[in-house]
């Protein structure tokens, strides 16, 4: 198969070129494998050097193909004996999942998009595992001697050591949990614009509804997206290898070279991050042109970046993980592979470009609106009044509209949403070229019972999810969805409910396999929008729901997947992984809901603010509600042919064919690499600077070049045993400081404290960039 660094465009072609003769392969891994028995020793991927690793010249080589991931990077070992649903697992999984439901609703509401990362609630899941072990009474206590407590209940409480399975499984619990739901970005544009509160038992049903209707999607298209050794998910590769490295081979964990490391990057980066989070947030941005001239709009635009909605950040030094490194985002610079990095910020480049130009050249009225906004405007600059053009029903009114006049984007939203939607052509064009023909063969050899995949092999010893338990979560799901969009005046008709879940089921396979292949997940959202403002004109109210059922949808399933394939990865049985997932999801939604109307009722007014503060941003919930009045109430007139926007749904064309110059070069000149460009990153990056903290990009730029090509080609054996596990340890640091500085002084608690101005923390914008908004 093709190289993970090469994004895998080429997979049917090159499969011999790649990694060699396939036998060859697996004798290799026989051979480690009886190197290793006969040492009575595990074939532990963080070992010096297995025959495994070796390439022809005897020195170890770098990591480049699928099969490497597979047995290089990550453990195929498993005991089927282990338990899973233990005291500890139940106990840990609920009160993280109630812990990371409450932190990811408050990243929602951050200057910048951040996620509760799994390595984050891994860690923690870990340390407390370990205390439970050694406190609670039972077999598993190896300080309790009493034969009394060797029964059924104290086996339960605590059967033996805290297992890789119980740890995974929390995990999943947790993280499933801690994902904000797409239904509170309604919930919240309607009682912040609208003045609608929604009745909570209708609200809540509507989340558990939403959030559950994709697992029962994704459950059914796992055979070709969850069990090919191709789909790689190079986002999930730390978080096993911190598994692997806490629970594979010798139970010697405080002493092992390599969980020091771990822990040492985990402390330092927990203490630094206070710096640019609290003391001084100008490392969160330092930009050297900014300092040298502070009184230049222009300067601002170009260089600024370390404030929400300030500029694009180009040549900014960014010190603040949460920012430059995976600080729970999808894009990592230490695992996402070279090539959709590269891509990233080729993109990102010409994104530069774009927005400058277009505003120099006061295109689309720029000029008159903020460089970066997500909000609607009137021509003249001020905040548009979307109540003013809707009637008591929230439904379009013509003659306000008439009177009160369209409203407008900033000239840099416009550009993101063509760039999105050009994203969505591309993925469809780009998956069809480079990999269906290998999806159809996964597909013929999951019916033939044939299947090459390590992990894969090793999960057949467990019973499999039965097809029938995914179609009971999906009419189920489907029934809660089809009674909460009449009992809660959504606007959506149910035919309207139908058509969302089955654009999310065509496009689920080419979303899914960009994103498992090269770590970027397409954006679908705006297609799904725009096709809403097609079927049902006139309602933003029934345009937001269509959003939920079309897109999050497709986004729950996504989820699903991904832990799917961590479950392999881990050896976790599938109905233990399907469990916790639905718990998961149902416990979120619930305290989702709770936190959000805390944080609306307290922070109400920086909400509503343009740029927010460094703290909280209303910036997702302004992106949402703009999209849904301008699609929902006004689709008709802003983006039909001759319309002012009318460049944004044609986007969608336009980009079926950006893959197609690069697919002809490639099998012209295959040594040109055009087989590298992953096309719905380079079309999705249009946009990529539109919203947000900037300042990081090119400090994530370098530090990606620096772990994905140095390390990996240079440094195979640091890379392999070290790489990830210090992503994981930068990540969870980080994210622990995250949480324990919002309820200590960042208002989670309610108070804020506020760190007095010095020369790193001054008034107005932290880089010393020109305030513009």
């Amino acid at each position: 198969m093709a190289s993970i660094e090469a994004q895998l465009p080429h997979l049917p072609a090159k499969r011999e070129e790649s990694f060699g003769d396939e036998k060859a392969v697996n004798d290799k891994l026989e051979r480690s494998s009886s190197i290793d028995v006969a040492n009575n020793a595990h074939n532990d991927v963080f070992e010096d050097l297995r025959d495994i690793d070796l390439g022809e010249d005897g020195k170890e080589r770098p990591i480049t193909t699928d099969m490497d991931v597979a047995t290089r990077l990550i453990s195929t070992e498993d005991d089927p004996t282990q338990p899973v649903f233990t005291a500890r697992m139940w106990f840990l999984g609920l009160g993280l999942s109630c812990f990371g439901a409450v932190l990811g609703q408050i990243f929602y509401f951050r200057p910048q998009t951040v996620f509760v990362s799994q390595l984050f609630i891994q860690i923690i899941a870990y340390i407390l595992g370990v205390v439970l072990e050694t406190l609670l009474p039972g077999p598993g206590n190896p300080r309790d001697s009493l034969k009394m407590h060797d029964t059924a209940f104290w086996r339960f409480l605590n059967p033996g050591p805290f297992n890789i399975k119980e740890h995974v499984a929390i995990t999943i619990f947790a993280s499933t949990a801690a994902d904000s739901a797409l239904a509170i970005s309604i919930f919240a544009a309607d009682e912040l614009f609208y003045n609608i509160q929604p009745n909570p038992g209708v609200g809540i049903f509507t989340l558990i509804g939403s959030q559950l209707i994709g697992y029962g999607l994704g459950g059914l298209m796992r055979s070709f997206l969850v069990y090919p050794t191709y789909m790689v998910f190079p986002n999930l590769i730390p978080t096993v290898q911190l598994f692997d490295a806490l629970h594979r081979g010798k139970k010697i964990f405080l002493q092992k070279k390599r969980v020091r490391f771990f822990w040492s990057c985990f402390i330092g980066i927990f203490v630094w991050e206070w710096f640019p989070e609290f003391i001084a947030p100008t490392l969160t941005g330092i930009s050297i042109f900014c300092l040298a001239n502070r009184n230049s709009p222009w300067f601002t635009r170009i260089f600024g970046g370390a404030a929400g909605n300030e500029g694009l950040g180009m040549f900014a030094l960014c010190l603040d993980w949460n920012y430059v490194g995976s600080g729970g985002g999808s894009m990592g610079a230490l695992f996402t592979p070279l090539s959709t990095q590269l891509s990233l910020y080729f993109g990102t480049a010409i994104c530069m470009i774009a927005f400058c130009a277009c505003y120099a050249n006061n295109v689309w009225n720029g000029q008159n609106f903020p460089f970066l906004s997500q909000t609607l405007f009137f021509e003249n600059g001020t905040r548009y009044n979307q109540l003013a053009i809707l009637d008591d029903k929230l439904q379009l009114d013509p003659a306000k509209l008439a009177e009160i006049g369209l409203p407008w984007f900033a000239s840099s939203q416009v550009l993101a949403k063509i760039g999105s939607n050009l994203a969505i052509g591309a993925t469809l064009t780009h998956v069809a070229v480079w990999y269906g023909k290998d999806i159809l063969q996964v597909i013929k050899n999951y019916r033939n019972n044939e299947n090459d995949d390590p992990h894969y092999e090793k999960m057949k010893v467990y019973p499999e999810v039965p097809m029938w338990w995914y179609g009971v979560i999906f009419v189920s799901s489907f029934a809660m969805a089809m009674a909460t969009i009449y009992t809660g005046h959504s606007g959506l008709p149910w035919w309207g409910l139908i058509v969302g879940i089955i654009i999310s089921a065509i496009f689920l396979p080419f979303v899914l396999t960009v994103y498992a292949i090269t770590g970027f997940s397409p954006n679908i959202q705006s297609l799904v929008q725009m096709l809403g403002a097609a079927m049902i004109p006139g309602s933003p109210q029934a345009n937001m729901y269509f959003t939920l059922y079309g897109y999050n949808t497709l986004d729950q399933a996504r989820g699903l997947i991904r832990d799917l394939k961590m479950g392999q990865y881990t050896k976790l049985p599938p109905r233990v992984t399907f469990t916790v997932q639905c718990l998961g999801s149902v416990v979120g939604g619930l305290l989702n809901y709770v936190i959000m109307k805390v944080i609306l009722t307290t922070r109400r007014e920086i909400l509503l603010d343009v740029q927010g503060s460094n703290v909280w941003s209303g910036q997702q919930v302004q992106s949402f509600n703009s999209n849904a009045i301008s699609w929902g109430a006004l689709g008709n007139d802003l983006y039909a042919p001759g319309g002012r926007y009318w460049l944004v749904p044609f986007a969608v064309l336009i980009g079926l064919a950006v893959p197609l110059p690069f697919w002809l070069v490639h099998r012209f000149y295959p040594k040109l690499g055009a087989n590298k460009v992953v096309t719905p990153i380079l079309c999705w990056t249009l946009g990529y600077l539109s919203v947000g903290i900037n300042s990081s990009v090119f400090t994530t730029f370098c530090l990606a070049v620096f772990s994905q090509y140095y390390l990996r080609k240079y440094r195979p054996g640091w890379f392999r045993k070290y790489n990830f596990l210090m992503s994981a340890a930068l990540d969870g640091g980080t994210q622990v400081m995250v949480f324990v500085y919002t309820f200590a002084v960042g208002g989670g608690s309610g108070t804020v404290t506020d760190m007095p101005n010095w020369a790193l923390n001054p008034k107005g914008n932290p880089d010393y960039c020109m305030r513009l908004t």
